[in-house]
């Protein structure tokens, strides 16, 4: 993995950031910005957005967590494969 090969636990770094801003959901869910159609999240530490759904007024599904270093065009190109 990128993160891990930048140095050692920053790779675990990386995915202990990410789910830590994926639980923040819970609190946070559905004041985001919509992107695409979806609820997008910037991680806190890493250059990545969470996009996610609210469903059934508590439910929160995430449908990708995507690298926002990519071409736009393919990021919106990802995210209309439903």
């Amino acid at each position: 993995m990128f993160y891990e090969k930048q140095g050692e636990g920053l790779g675990e770094y990386f995915f202990d950031s990410l789910f830590s801003d994926i639980d923040s959901l819970v609190l946070y869910g559905g004041i985001h910005t919509k992107v695409y159609g979806y609820h997008r999240m910037l991680s806190k530490r890493f250059p990545y957005a969470i996009y996610y759904q609210i469903e059934k007024e508590t439910q929160i599904t995430v449908y990708r967590v995507l690298d926002l270093r990519r071409d736009p065009r393919k990021i919106k190109k990802s995210l209309r494969r439903r």
